[in-house]
């Protein structure tokens, strides 16, 4: 009889899975939680990532059934596999939460969020400024002769880059929704 000639971690030619099940790898993750929208919800959720040690990236809520009375929770973490893993049944075991989807596993899905920013500038600063608030489509919601407050919309990514060349330009100020978002198709 040959040898088996088996390399290490392969599956194909094994009933045992040689690969480990577990990763170092830090992700993502785009949480929706459908919940009562009753008093306390909030510091049940928020107190479940703050007493294990998780970060919170961004957070958004918001009434999304008045009859009904429920509210989303939009939430963006990062952390290995078996975190999210461990963060999604922790949140499922909430009494008052009714569904938690992986919007960043479950396919694709659309973010979106809502930043202000002033600047402040004078000359060719604030030409500048205007002139990439126009590339960015970027709405100029306040103006002083010293200053704009600029409104974008847009994924995260958007914002972050938006941000960064404002900053020579004399950012003095942001202020910034979190994400928004849903899952596409059906």
């Amino acid at each position: 009889m040959s040898p088996l000639k088996i390399k290490k971690g392969a599956t194909s030619h094994s009933a045992y899975n040689l690969r480990p099940t577990f990763s170092d790898v830090v992700e993502r993750h785009t949480l929706a939680v459908l919940v009562e929208n009753e008093p306390g919800v909030l510091a049940r959720v928020i107190g479940l990532f703050s007493g294990r040690g998780y970060n919170i990236d961004s957070l958004t809520v918001a009434e999304v059934d008045h009859t009904g009375h429920l509210s989303r929770i939009t939430i963006v973490t990062s952390g290995t596999p078996q975190v999210i893993e461990q963060i999604k049944a922790q949140l499922g075991r909430i009494v008052s939460v009714h569904d938690v989807h992986d919007l960043t596993v479950e396919g694709a899905s659309v973010e979106r969020e809502l930043a202000m920013f002033k600047v402040v500038g004078q000359g060719d600063k604030r030409v500048e400024a205007l002139r990439l608030a126009d590339i960015f489509r970027a709405s100029v919601v306040d103006s002083t002769l010293e200053s704009f407050v600029f409104e974008i919309t847009g994924a995260p990514d958007k914002i972050d880059a938006f941000a960064d060349l404002m900053r020579p330009l004399g950012l003095t100020d942001v202020a910034r929704t979190g994400v928004a978002a849903l899952s596409r198709g059906e």
